[in-house]
């Protein structure tokens, strides 16, 4: 199998995530049926948040380029990045010559209509999933920002409450589907079960199996 690369540590415990879902994603009889991942889990990645949204932070740009060349260099046959956000910064670790999937793209193809966006009120400030909804014709509906970012926030610090995402995702109206664009948020999906939800997590994990084993 092919292995692929992660840039990880945005968050940390969302990157574990990823891992987890992909190993359960493969019906392997040992453990030379799974998927091979490279991950430097870079907590210290700068804070999208401060670069995007408070506008004062330090440019996560030049980390995450640097990690994209450190997963190559160790073998990394394609690069997958656990962060909706950090998608703003995709074309920093997407010419390198190897495959990147690029998760906002991916989860787009999956859509249509009108999407109830559980994202990082920075996903809709620099327009990370601008173009490729303008290009499918969808349209984003935001939910309440500021709770949306306590409760991103509340995540990362390991007090989330899953009741408060519930509560955000019941108050949407009139959408096609809701879509957890948050890794922290993938954390939580459980509570979304009788709702219309996608997760971008869970396109991503189709990408890395899919490549791995072509």
């Amino acid at each position: 199998m092919r292995p692929v690369g992660i840039l990880g540590g945005m968050g940390p415990e969302a990157t574990i995530l990823l891992m987890q879902k992909v190993f359960r994603a493969v019906d392997a009889t040992d453990d030379a049926g799974h998927v091979p991942l490279i991950v430097h889990q870079n907590p210290q990645v700068p804070s999208r948040i401060a670069a995007l949204i408070e506008g004062h932070g330090e440019n996560p740009a030049p980390v995450l380029r640097s990690m994209a060349e450190g997963l190559k260099a160790a073998g990394a046959e394609a690069l997958a990045m656990p962060c909706n956000t950090a998608h703003h910064y995709a074309g920093t670790v997407s010419d390198l010559g190897l495959p990147f999937f690029n998760m906002v793209e991916a989860t787009s193809a999956r859509l249509s209509g009108r999407v109830g966006m559980l994202a990082s009120p920075a996903v809709r400030k620099v327009g990370v999933f601008g173009a490729a909804f303008s290009e499918r014709g969808i349209t984003p509906v935001w939910a309440e920002e500021a709770a949306l970012l306590a409760l991103i926030q509340a995540v990362k610090a390991g007090r989330g409450e899953a009741a408060e995402l519930r509560r955000i995702a019941e108050d949407f109206e009139g959408c096609d589907h809701l879509l957890v664009a948050c890794t922290e948020l993938s954390l939580m999906t459980d509570v979304l079960d009788g709702l219309p939800w996608l997760d971008s997590l869970d396109v991503l994990t189709d990408e890395i199996v899919t490549f791995a084993h072509g």
